[in-house]
């Protein structure tokens, strides 16, 4: 998305500091002289924006009333008032802090906005009320400025987001709308009517009524096009105050970034985590996924294909198995969790009826033969893995080789577990590769052997530890022997024969792992890394450079370097056109409310809004702006109305605290000391214990 300039002063350029500077004035486009809040104005209005006229009280007024000036007495104050027009109108004056609207930082609702002035006393008092105010939010060293705007009077007035603020989707807008301005939809008094728009035409995805107006669809498409304008103006989303008058007339009244993630638009198959959480539990370094992701793929692209579960359209279009931030996950669809939908002409088509059938005779006979293909391939495995020499014994270059010939080696493993456990009939046996290790770990224990001599004699407990490049896998510190049944009239050999696939996975990933790790000796040794562990976050095409002697390695490129693997991914999610998950709707959620972000966390349920402990998730009527210092305090806040977009919502956010809104009957269902879960994405509250409810 273009950016339009509009000439904006740098703050250091900006060599007058007047106490009164008008909007429509060029210095009012300096952040540092006028503010966050009325600069932004300012800029609007200068690219042809509708925004309301005003006059601003600058930071320089600021600094000279904090060195001791009566505000009442100073002629700034006098000058604003009447350069406003106070003397014929009400009057609105805003708090306009220079850390107040930023990029990183909203501010919202933290600072004083006093609205509807009449007469000059009352003025005098509004303005130091918004000087006050920089004391409760925590910014009594900051300058700040105050904008003064005449009082409007419009018939609907609200805040849009140009972005989903829950899931930072930008191919959707978010309005909320209330009759009259937009004061009491921010303060979190009224619902307010709310909207879900497609960015594209204005169409309504989702309404809300609430306590708020029915919108037209003229003044929808005229939001969305606003949003579009300021977009352009300020250089991305942005979160907006706007309201519309008796008239045509729509006004911006505020602009500011929004915080919100910007994740993109959605596209392409539903992703998901838990087929291959099991695989691989922990998030992956760039080495880890090299040597163990691509095999992964392709096995699955390979084994849908041969088992007839997919075309080769599917395929292609899916990236099969992605890697978000570390964290794998795969095509819902491909893997069976999702099943397609048929539409009408794909069942009259005889067609595909006639490739089933086909298909049909080649998977059986794959079907029949599976079983002996499984066994030979665990065989040829286990001879492979014994044939391997002390990894010390090897040159760097045979390492390089042992690298690549695990990957081929998982490929297969991969590609015939799975199909083992969509050709075949496993038997609904209960007996796994982790329960028999967590047995073995457990008895071993118990006989006093050590770590190190449990895996040399019994490698089946590695099926316990996650893949990992490093020198050795961590075992559990605490193990106990899990119970189960390892006899049944449905059970079969075929149930035992695919577990025996995952654990050779688990074997060749570590042996991988291993050998990687001594090549990072190796280049420790010589001076290209200092320290071994770094070779996790190489590439395997840049190891191999360097083992090889083709590339060097620059130390000051891998001195050293921290990872940030992010959250967890979503149960389901697609990826957007900027590479980031949005979370997908599964079919088995439901919600109490309606999400307004920060993440999920739990924690026991209070209802005191003036001192709520520590740790606890407020419950609470609505979302009032006052909460705001408390926020480091919470877990997650549920309100009974309030609206996503109101301040104290934005600032949850923010903070990274879980917040639910309009969850009606909250303070009923959830009860003082109970433990809940909240998710601040989908809106759902879970109780998770009574609690001490006395």
């Amino acid at each position: 998305m273009s950016e339009t300039h509009v000439g904006v002063p740098s703050p250091t350029l900006v060599t007058e500091r007047p106490f009164v500077v008008d909007l429509a004035d060029d210095l009012a486009l300096a952040p540092a002289l006028t503010g966050g809040k009325a600069a932004a104005l300012a800029r609007g209005a200068a690219a042809g924006l509708d925004a309301l006229p005003g006059v601003v009280l600058t930071t320089a007024f600021c600094d000279a009333v904090d060195g001791g000036g009566d505000v009442a007495q100073h002629p700034a104050v006098r000058e604003a008032f009447e350069r406003a027009g106070g003397d014929r109108q009400a009057l609105v004056a805003r708090s306009s802090s220079v850390v107040e609207d930023t990029a990183t930082s909203s501010m919202a609702g933290q600072f004083d906005s006093i609205i509807g002035i009449t007469g000059f006393e009352a003025f005098v008092k509004a303005v130091i009320a918004v000087l006050d105010s920089r004391e409760r939010a925590g910014a009594a060293d900051q300058p700040i400025a105050v904008l003064v705007q005449p009082l409007i009077e419009p018939k609907f007035g609200g805040v849009m987001f140009g972005v989903d603020p829950v899931w930072g989707r930008t191919d959707r807008r978010v309005v909320s709308a209330v009759r009259g301005g937009p004061e009491q939809l921010v303060s979190g008094e009224v619902d307010g009517s709310r909207y879900v728009l497609e960015a594209s035409s204005a169409k309504v995805l989702e309404f809300d009524a609430n306590d708020g107006p029915a919108l037209s669809q003229v003044d929808l498409r005229r939001l969305v096009a606003l949003s579009d304008r300021v977009a352009s103006v300020y250089g991305g989303p942005q979160d907006v105050e706007w309201a519309i008058g008796t008239g045509t007339e729509l006004w911006l009244l505020q602009s500011r970034p929004v915080t919100t993630v910007i994740r993109g638009v959605p596209r392409g198959p539903i992703y998901g985590p838990g087929p291959v959480a099991e695989t691989f539990p922990a998030p992956l370094t760039e080495l880890e996924h090299d040597l163990w992701v691509p095999p992964l793929r392709e096995a699955v692209a390979e084994a849908v294909l041969l088992a007839g579960a997919a075309t080769e359209a599917d395929v292609a279009a899916s990236e099969v198995v992605v890697c978000v931030d570390g964290h794998v996950a795969i095509d819902l669809r491909l893997a069976g969790e999702i099943k397609p939908k048929r539409r009408l002409i794909s069942r009259l088509n005889p067609i595909p009826a006639i490739r089933q059938l086909r298909g049909a005779w080649r998977v059986g006979r794959l079907r029949s033969a599976l079983p002996r293909l499984a066994e030979n391939l665990l065989d040829r495995t286990d001879g492979d893995l014994e044939a391997v020499p002390a990894l010390t014994d090897l040159t760097s270059r045979q390492l390089i080789a042992l690298l690549h010939r695990s990957r081929e080696i998982l490929r297969a493993l991969h590609a015939h577990e799975i199909l083992v456990g969509m050709l075949t009939d496993t038997g609904g046996n209960r007996m796994t590769g982790a329960s028999v290790a967590l047995r073995v770990l457990a008895e071993a224990r118990q006989d006093g052997l050590s770590d190190e001599e449990i895996l040399a004699r019994s490698p089946t407990v590695l099926a316990l530890t996650a893949p990992r490049v490093a020198p050795a896998p961590e075992l559990p510190a605490e193990a106990t022997a899990v119970h189960v049944t390892t006899s049944c009239q449905g059970c079969s050999d075929n149930g035992i024969t695919r577990e025996a696939l995952r654990l050779r996975v688990r074997w060749v990933q570590e042996l991988s792992g291993r050998a990687a790790w001594e090549l990072g000796e190796r280049l420790a040794a010589t001076g290209d890394l200092t320290e071994p562990e770094l070779i996790r976050h190489m590439s395997l095409a840049h190891v191999e450079a360097v083992a090889t002697k083709r590339a060097v390695v620059v130390p000051k490129l891998v001195s050293t370097h921290e990872h940030d693997f992010g959250a967890p991914l979503p149960a389901w999610f697609q990826l957007s056109d900027l590479g980031k998950p949005i979370r997908a709707q599964s079919a088995t959620e439901v919600g109490g409310g309606t999400g307004a972000g920060g993440g999920t966390a739990s924690g026991p349920v209070t209802f005191d809004a003036d001192d709520p402990p520590t740790g606890s998730v407020l419950v609470t009527t609505t979302l009032a702006p006052g909460l705001g210092p408390l926020l480091p305090r919470l877990k997650g806040i549920v309100a009974e109305t309030g609206s996503v977009l109101s301040h104290l919502a934005i600032l949850a956010r923010e903070a990274g605290v879980a917040t639910v809104v309009g969850y009606a009957g909250a303070t009923d269902d959830l009860p003082e000391g109970t433990v809940v879960l909240v998710d601040g994405d989908t809106g759902q509250v879970t109780i998770q214990d009574e609690g001490d409810r006395s």
